[in-house]
């Protein structure tokens, strides 16, 4: 899958006439083959690639690439290029190709596939068709979504679990595909069991595309829960917490809010520089804790932190998650908030057997029961939550 080969052009006598550029990576077509195209399509300009040109590539309009139906690493890859960074358009050159290997590039997004080794009229049927469609446009921009950050006060406080439920309500009052869940705790994210959906797109897996990370359209890469949420899970192994730097980042974040009203991003209860820029990125931050005293004072280490780091101008709503109110707990909410130094927000009621039933089967609480206080609680959550996000849509598609 390296991109080898001369920087060499073959192109007709007027290169003003070119509509389309062309790269070829190395095995994909022939020296001659792109000469006699040249010849029969001024409107295409051919280059060979040398090395892994990664600026080369956004500076053109289709690629051609040679795969091996015979090595499924290959395959795995050649999709996941095709579903995560749909330009440049690929035609793929299939060795040992098979009926099962053509359809997955097919279906994947590749512009075409010919069986190796590619036959002179094969090619030019190809090339014709090409030139029929014309140079791809590129959907035009749309309003930048909004951030909302989760920090957790600390482990088992049951922010992940919270944020899903909320992700779900708010994909219904969005729209459909206008919510994502970033599942950005890189060692212990949970949000693909809590939706059951265990083969969603990993974070991982974004990574791997490198500098074409900006470019990937998750509108369409990342898989939708039934209630319309796209998710973008953790890592499926635990993954160092430097897998991810404040570039990456950034490259992230910006291309999910490109492609959706509302990003949630559920962040690790720890501090590293790409969290910071996370959380820099954010139109609000969610601060999730329990009721209890190492969960309180951590709540007051967090909100210094911000502070420290001049983030405390960023919205904050506080929630205490998972509060009894038929039996006595650790701590009262008044003391709690003594101890703070602000009140919460929101506080949410234990509801123990819903949320359960809920983050096990992959479902909505509603589902599960309609109209308890648990759900009424996440409402307040994502009314805060989605209000930016809201702002910012136009009225018809709003539900």
């Amino acid at each position: 899958m390296d991109l080898r080969g001369g920087l060499k052009g073959f192109a007709a006598d007027n290169p003003r006439s070119h509509t389309l550029t062309l790269g070829i990576a190395a095995g994909a077509l022939t020296e001659a083959q792109a000469a006699n195209m040249a010849g029969l399509f001024p409107a295409i300009d051919f280059q060979f690639l040398e090395g892994r040109p990664d600026n080369a590539l956004s500076g053109l309009n289709i690629l051609f690439m040679a795969v091996d139906g015979a090595a499924p690493e290959e395959i795995g890859r050649a999709v996941r290029q095709c579903k995560l960074n749909p330009a440049p358009q690929t035609v793929f050159v299939l060795r040992n190709a098979d009926l099962s290997n053509t359809r997955a590039l097919l279906q994947s997004g590749a512009m075409d596939v010919l069986p190796a080794p590619v036959g002179e009229t094969a090619l030019a049927l190809c090339l014709e068709r090409i030139v029929a469609r014309g140079k791809p446009v590129r959907e035009a921009s749309r309003p930048i979504g909004q951030l909302v950050a989760v920090l957790k006060a600390g482990g088992g406080v049951g922010a992940t679990s919270l944020a899903v439920q909320a992700g779900i309500m708010a994909a219904g009052q969005v729209g459909k595909g206008g919510v994502c869940f970033a599942d950005l705790d890189l060692q212990f994210g949970s949000a693909a069991l809590y939706l059951d959906m265990a083969e969603a797109l990993t974070v991982s897996d974004c990574l791997a595309v490198g500098e074409f990370l900006g470019d990937t359209q998750f509108a369409t890469a990342l898989a939708a829960h039934g209630s319309g949420m796209r998710l973008l899970a953790a890592p499926r192994d635990v993954t160092a917490l430097d897998a991810l730097t404040p570039q990456s980042t950034d490259s992230l974040l910006t291309a999910l809010r490109r492609d959706f009203a509302l990003t949630i991003a559920d962040l690790p209860p720890v501090w590293t520089a790409w969290t910071y820029r996370a959380l820099q990125s954010a139109v609000r931050i969610v601060l999730v804790t329990r009721l209890s005293v190492p969960h309180v004072h951590l709540v007051r280490r967090q909100l210094d932190l911000l502070t420290l780091q001049k983030l405390d101008a960023i919205p904050l709503t506080l929630v205490c998650n998972a509060v009894n109110g038929d039996r006595q707990n650790m701590l009262s909410i008044r003391a709690a908030e003594r101890a703070i130094g602000r009140p919460f927000d929101i506080v949410i009621p234990e509801d123990t057997r819903v949320m359960e039933t809920a983050s096990n089967q992959g479902l909505d609480i509603a589902t599960v029961r309609r109209g308890t206080k648990l759900e009424k609680a996440i409402a307040q959550m994502v009314d805060v939550m989605t209000a930016e996000a809201m702002a910012m849509q136009p009225v018809s598609k709003v539900r």
